[in-house]
């Protein structure tokens, strides 16, 4: 048997012709394509949506306005009318009526003349630092105070009818432990005297100060040979009377 041509040389030559055939065809056509001018864009459907959305949102006025003007008409009517001020209620005065811009001139000057004899009218002030009567007094007292009744008079008998300024000084350099029991004493004497009776502290004077004595604790100590002495630790009640000075 005689070997079969694996390859035949005419039939490769077809294949390169239709190849170079093809290449010329799509380049003729890519350079048609160059050659046309580019198609213009489509404007975009949102731009139209909005032009009929103006559309509908203007309302059409109907034939009989236009021909009457009867709009017209209102509107003028309205821009005539002065418009009314709101007034706040912070801008209103204490009798509740509107500032005097806002008000007639006659009404105006009528709530002046009321503001004035409501003034005359209403009491005076009560001056809080007035001379006061000499027939008030003023007390203060302080109980359990942990010193005897004899130490305390010690200290009592030296401020016994002598100014408020006077006795704060005599206090201030007093060399005892009740001094300190008296000074917080006469500041609350002349406390209420300025906040119950309206009195000036510095007008005052002490007209009575006394010292009593008050409960005793009973402690025990012990001693020798088994035995207990008693501890009295004693306690007193103070009392200071203030009076305005005599004029």
């Amino acid at each position: 048997m005689t070997p079969s041509n694996p390859q035949d040389p005419q039939k490769g030559k077809v294949d390169e012709a239709k190849i170079s055939e093809e290449a010329k065809e799509t380049k003729a056509v890519a350079e048609e394509a160059a050659a046309q001018p580019e198609p213009k864009a489509k404007p975009k459907a949102k731009a139209k949506a909005k032009g009929k959305a103006k559309a509908k949102a203007k309302p059409a006025k109907p034939a009989a306005a236009e021909e009457t003007g009867v709009d017209k008409e209102a509107a003028e009517a309205t821009e005539a009318k002065p418009k009314k001020a709101k007034v706040k209620p912070s801008e209103r005065n204490p009798e509740g009526t509107k500032p005097e811009g806002t008000q007639e001139p006659a009404a105006a000057a009528a709530t002046e003349g009321d503001i004035k004899e409501r003034a005359a009218k209403a009491p005076p002030r009560r001056d809080r630092r007035r001379r006061p009567e000499p027939g008030v007094l003023v007390r203060a007292q302080a109980k359990y105070v942990r010193t005897s009744a004899r130490k305390a008079r010690l200290v009592c008998d030296h401020i016994r009818g002598k100014d408020v300024a006077e006795a704060r000084a005599i206090l201030a350099y007093t060399p005892r432990a009740a001094a300190k029991a008296w000074i917080k004493l006469l500041e609350s004497a002349v406390a209420n005297a300025e906040h119950n009776h309206e009195l000036v502290g510095e007008d005052l004077r002490i007209a009575a100060v006394h010292a009593d004595e008050g409960p005793t604790l009973k402690r025990y100590r012990p001693r020798a040979m088994g035995r207990a002495t008693r501890i009295r630790k004693r306690t007193s009640h103070l009392t200071i009377t203030l009076t305005p000075k005599e004029s």
